[in-house]
């Protein structure tokens, strides 16, 4: 998703893959722009793209933990750097700077994950260096800085995760990945809903941004499905509409509505989601318990309550829902009880840690808490 993310924002992405069969299906799919396995090609391609000031994603097979630290060498000018690979997992998901390491993963273990250990370090100490030289560098959450301080390197920590950089002002707000798929298998179900979507909230200039350049540049995989940012208050109402449109026959089938694991207040996970709170209560575990049974007393179709969610099991917990709009009268009580609560505990588990926007937010919502 990373090189469709920065064209769709007008930039020039090098994304290093290390496993070319990935990067070959990622340009099939239409998620990236071009591949080549010389650095030298695709530095030169880059500065072609920025040049004539074409968004562009140009895909180097490479190991990231090498390829980094060359471009350092070189002083090549970068603007944003950020990380995305399984460090989380250093034996089955990073694959270190080291020959045959599918061979040593087999064979041992134990030495694949310290030399997965030693290369996180590498590339983890060159975003650093990116960030000293004037880039901007963020964490994904998906445990770089972790295994790299674990490895020995005692700046890993000197950038901050996407969330408290960019994210938590719209958690504070309930705010978060909303997602619907269509049940008929149909795309002109999501197509009607796209519409139906921006009729609804025609004030909001990036959610029509998005669905225009999702419905053209974003290929369904599986049944049709789209997401966007909808925050509380937002979600009741579009599920309702959703609910609306089943109801009476304008889309086929009945709608699934769920989310990311990534939300404002399912969720704790120190790495990512609630690194840095404003109360220190990164780790507190009872929030996503608490959006799990909250979700399952509104009447969710299902809940689910795992852990790992993509920053390495054991350092997280998530707490899942799902509702059906099915056009039903039951159905819709349950719907906007549940598109309520979900997005509610974000609010108020934003407001209990004393940020002062969910508080005002919650307040001109008519949020009810008492403990505020």
């Amino acid at each position: 998703a990373q090189p469709l993310a920065i064209t769709m924002n007008g930039g020039v992405a090098l994304v290093v893959e290390v496993d070319p069969t990935r990067a070959e299906r990622r340009l099939k799919q239409g998620f990236l722009d071009e591949i080549t396995d010389s650095l030298d090609d695709a530095l030169a391609s880059a500065e072609g793209y920025l040049g004539s000031r074409t968004p562009r994603s140009i895909g180097l097979v490479g190991n990231a933990a090498a390829v980094l630290p060359e471009l350092l060498r070189r002083d090549v000018r970068v603007d944003v750097v950020t990380d995305q690979t399984s460090a989380h997992d250093p034996l089955d998901g990073y694959v270190p700077d080291v020959r045959h390491a599918g061979v040593l993963r087999i064979n041992d273990p134990a030495a694949y994950i310290e030399a997965s250990r030693a290369s996180i370090a590498k590339q983890c100490e060159a975003i650093v260096a990116f960030k000293d030289r004037g880039a901007v560098a963020f964490d994904y959450g998906n445990n770089l800085r972790g295994e790299a301080q674990t490895a020995g390197f005692a700046r890993a920590f000197d950038y901050p995760g996407f969330v408290p950089a960019y994210i938590r002002p719209l958690f504070e707000r309930g705010k978060g990945p909303f997602r619907w798929v269509a049940l008929s298998g149909d795309p002109r179900d999501i197509l009607a809903t796209d519409r139906a979507v921006l009729e609804l909230f025609p004030e909001d200039r990036s959610l029509a941004r998005w669905i225009e350049l999702a419905e053209t540049r974003v290929p369904f995989q599986g049944l049709p499905a789209r997401v966007c940012w909808l925050g509380y208050g937002e979600r009741a109402a579009f599920g309702a509409r959703i609910d609306d449109m089943v109801r009476t026959g304008t889309l086929s089938a009945p709608i699934v509505i769920g989310r990311d694991h990534l939300d404002s207040g399912s969720v704790a996970s120190p790495n990512r989601e609630t690194e840095g709170m404003r109360d220190g209560s990164d780790a507190i575990a009872d929030w996503p318990i608490l959006n799990a049974l909250v979700n399952t007393a509104a009447g969710a179709t299902w809940v689910s309550v795992h852990h790992g969610g993509g920053v390495g099991i054991g350092n997280s917990i998530h707490a899942g829902m799902v509702a059906v709009a099915d056009g039903t009268p039951l159905g819709r009580q349950k719907l906007e009880r549940v598109l309520t609560t979900d997005p509610g505990t974000g609010v108020m588990r934003h407001a209990d840690a004393g940020y002062p926007d969910a508080i005002a937010f919650a307040k001109d919502k008519g949020v009810d808490l008492p403990s505020v």
